[in-house]
């Protein structure tokens, strides 16, 4: 079911866009999860505006912070004056957008979303109720919640311009998978544990474009026919992205048990990889003519894939260049930064990688607990833990080098988002602009 605004509500909605005039929202500074060209790469003009070294203790480079209700995973977008990401109760009955000004940290909206009166459990320690990024353009921010909905909110007047709550699954983990705007598609993942697939919405009323169920063989049923472990293999939580290959626009997704190319104007499937892992959960890259997929957080491995006009239909034997078995990441998404591909896994183990030939290049331990994917400043990495720590990273194929160690006062699961040279860090209990 799609919801609407009513001839009356827009009236409202109208009024308050005009009263709402002065609100900028563009440029679109960072407008996904891992940043405006999706790669967790920071531009260079805003990277050599960024601080190295800040400290919420002393304040240093802290220009302001502002305390949060609820939970949350999902990385801040940033469009114009506004900072938009979501949040959850504990329990998963509410759920909320929250927009707040980019210059004060003045909330301006707190917005609840979606009402669940008996949510499903999430079954670990730690995921939330509201893991998925939202997606930003200048006109429209979409909030994505997994099975239980997503909306398109006016970034102007923070007011629902549609919203979705029939596309379901059971995610027994929690909902992680961020929504892809593409063209005039909003594309959404549902891996779950009853039901796996890949839908396309139109952005601008929300109704199904397409929808390609997954055509993976899970190889988990029991002597009754029925999924072991009540399905929990199949889940996944993978983003998606859509790279240009042999003429075709092909949506690159990672399920569990097998990774897809689906031409992304119909969602017709072109061609399958088989992998052993679950729970995908990590974007995919692209270096020239190579796909890096990760296949998921349970002993993960990293794959390089070649890039050709001969993809299609089980390509795992033909196109997979190499094949990292061991300390991979599971959710902190790995950066490419000049052929190399750095990663950390949730440990703190973390590498680097000759992404050509999947050859092991150094390997060395940071603290905590890492569940952020990294941003690249340059010719440095910022990493972040469940400690509030912030380690600034050298670029190096030669070596682990680390360049300093900042501090926030509590956990760090979301990724950082950088706007004008501001970077901005949601903790368990804050969200911070950190700026020279």
């Amino acid at each position: 079911m799609i919801r609407v605004s009513t001839p009356s509500t827009l009236a409202i909605i109208l009024s308050v866009t005009a009263s709402f005039a002065e609100v900028v929202t563009t440029p679109v500074f960072w407008p996904a999860r891992n940043g405006p060209t999706l790669d967790g790469i920071v531009p260079a003009a805003e990277a050599a505006m960024a601080p190295l070294e800040w400290d919420a203790e002393s304040g240093k480079n802290i220009a302001w912070s502002t305390p949060l209700e609820g939970d949350g995973h999902s990385t801040p977008v940033i469009g114009g004056d506004r900072i938009w990401f979501t949040a959850a109760t504990t329990d998963g009955k509410q759920q909320f957008v929250y927009g707040i000004d980019r210059h004060s940290g003045k909330i301006v909206h707190h917005i609840l979303a979606f009402e669940n009166p008996d949510p499903e459990g999430l079954g670990n320690p730690i995921n939330n109720y509201a893991a998925p990024s939202p997606a930003l353009e200048a006109d429209a921010l979409y909030a994505h919640f997994g099975t239980y909905g997503t909306v398109r909110i006016d970034p102007a007047t923070g007011k629902k311009i549609w919203e979705r709550r029939d596309i379901n699954v059971r995610h027994y983990r929690g909902p992680g998978s961020s929504p892809l705007i593409h063209g005039d598609l909003l594309i959404l993942t549902f891996d779950g544990i009853n039901e796996q697939f890949v839908t396309a919405l139109d952005k601008h009323t929300g109704k199904t474009v397409w929808k390609t169920p997954r055509t993976t063989d899970y190889g988990d049923l029991d002597q009754e026919g029925k999924p072991t472990r009540d399905g929990d293999m199949r889940k996944a939580y993978h983003t998606p992205n859509v790279f240009a290959i042999a003429g075709v626009e092909v949506l690159v997704s990672v399920g569990s048990r097998a990774a897809f190319g689906y031409d992304v104007k119909t969602g017709r499937e072109l061609w399958t990889i088989r992998h052993g892992g679950f729970n995908a959960a990590i974007p995919p890259l692209r270096l020239d003519d190579l796909l890096i997929l990760n296949t998921g957080s349970e002993r993960s491995h990293t794959l390089g894939v070649r890039i050709d006009d001969k993809m299609s239909g089980d390509i795992t034997e033909s196109h997979v260049l190499w094949d990292r078995e061991k300390r991979n990441a599971s959710e902190s998404s790995p950066v490419l930064v000049k052929g190399i591909l750095y990663q950390t896994t949730r440990g703190g183990i973390v590498s680097a990688v000759d992404a050509r030939t999947g050859k092991d290049l150094w390997e060395d331990r940071m603290e905590g607990q890492h569940l952020p994917g990294p941003i690249v400043l340059g010719d440095k990495l910022l990493f972040s833990n469940d400690r509030g720590q912030s380690f600034i990273v050298r670029a190096s194929p030669e070596k682990f080098e680390l360049v300093g160690t900042n501090q926030l006062p509590d956990a760090i699961t979301a990724s950082a988002a950088v706007a004008e040279g501001a970077i901005f860090i949601r903790t368990k209990k804050a969200l911070y602009k950190i700026a020279k």
